[in-house]
């Protein structure tokens, strides 16, 4: 299958892009990830050699719920320590030995002369395509950096165009997602005459508090600070800011945000991501994930008729509306497939403690839908264990 997809104006040989993060936070181990199978790659922020980084550890922390390891990820990370000279070394040396791949350097600075001299110099040391930080949530928004930036349209519009005028080849926006209008902020990129924009970076969070010690974690020699949380449970936010921006500004997209499998990404796509990173879960399960991104998405598009990915960009995009705009007379039952029914009385106590009281229970523990009482609320169907047991049908 021909995965090959268009972003910016670069031609990606296919959707899925390492997103800036310790993954990337070498050439080599860059170089590592390409020979596994990926071909692009965001390298982690850097600034130039004037912007001291001074990194703290510990530095990650998971979220763990009702035994699932890692549900999420807080990091309280900063940009890259590395001198912006040896990553110019680097991205020398990856287009060097992978003509083919696409490396797109990621910078950071807090003045107009950092911001340009970065650029251009990544763009002399052979980089694709420049990603500007605007979205960091913590440690550099205190320098004037990062989010501070990102969440004002302002100087967004002014930073993004100091980066623009300075280099040829095209530059992205990573958006963060701390901001009350999203949509306002990718307009003001699009004035500066920036190729595209990424949605989203993490969220700004308290992953938590040690009950027993009390510290909140990850605790740095007692202390703790507010982190930017990733993972699969912002992909609704990053799915939601990723459509808003595809449906109000004619602008390339990057879906970031808790993307873990091909079918997240296809959800991505869908929405309107032209291109889609990783990071949480490729820092979980290793490069070789890209093998089942690959593999799934090809067999997928086969599966729909489809020969390219291009046909899955923003396809789902008509299929949101205002809520005013949504029917008030269509309508849904709640059906039981009896034949996998577990009989553990979940959809009942959900239905009788947060819904309409339209599930019985019978002597042998087997529900009943009480379709007199039962209005279609989707309750039962999302606490029920088994995928397709209980189901919304038309009435």
């Amino acid at each position: 299958m021909d995965l090959r997809l268009s972003f910016c104006g670069v031609e990606f040989p296919d959707p899925f892009t390492l997103a800036a993060s310790p993954s990337t936070g070498t050439g080599e181990m860059v170089e590592r990830a390409f020979d596994a199978g990926w071909s692009s790659a965001v390298l982690k922020t850097m600034a130039v050699e004037r912007e001291e980084v001074n990194l703290v550890y510990p530095m990650i922390v998971g979220l763990d719920h009702e035994g699932e390891r890692l549900l999420g990820m807080e990091n309280i990370d900063l940009i890259s320590d590395r001198p912006l000279k040896e990553w110019e070394q680097d991205i020398e040396r990856l287009k060097k030995r992978y003509p083919k791949n696409v490396v797109i350097a990621s910078i950071m600075a807090s003045s107009k002369e950092d911001w340009q001299e970065a650029a251009r110099r990544v763009e002399g040391a052979g980089a694709d395509m420049i990603e500007c930080s605007f979205s960091c949530p913590h440690g550099m928004p205190e320098r004037g950096m990062g989010s501070v930036i990102g969440q004002n349209a302002e100087l967004t519009e002014r930073t993004a165009s100091w980066v623009k005028q300075a280099v040829k080849i095209p530059v992205v926006i990573k958006l963060t997602p701390n901001v009350t209008d999203i949509v306002d902020i990718a307009r003001a990129v699009k004035r500066s005459g920036a190729d595209g924009v990424c949605a989203i970076n993490t969220v700004k969070a308290l992953v938590g508090i040690d009950i027993e010690t009390m510290k909140v974690i990850p605790s740095v020699a007692g202390l703790s600070t507010y982190g930017g949380y990733s993972g699969p449970p912002i992909k609704p936010i990053a799915l939601k800011c990723v459509a808003e921006i595809a449906k109000n500004v004619e602008i390339d997209i990057s879906g970031v945000g808790g993307v873990t499998t091909w079918q997240d990404a296809v959800e991505f796509m869908l929405a309107g991501a032209r291109n889609v990173q990783l990071c949480t879960a490729v820092m979980k399960w290793g490069y070789s994930i890209i093998e089942d991104l690959i593999d799934g998405l090809s067999y997928y598009l086969e599966s729909k008729g489809m020969t390219s990915p291009e046909g899955l960009v923003g396809k789902s995009l008509p299929n949101i509306t205002r809520h005013e705009e949504l029917s008030r007379d269509y309508r849904v039952v709640a059906h039981i497939d009896e034949e996998i029914c577990l009989r553990d009385g979940r959809c009942y106590v959900a239905c009788r403690d947060g819904g309409h009281q339209a599930i019985k229970v019978s002597e042998d523990r087997l529900p009943h839908i009480d379709e007199d009482r039962c209005v279609g609320c989707g309750l039962c169907v999302s606490v029920c264990p088994v995928r397709g047991c209980l189901t919304l049908r038309e009435r």
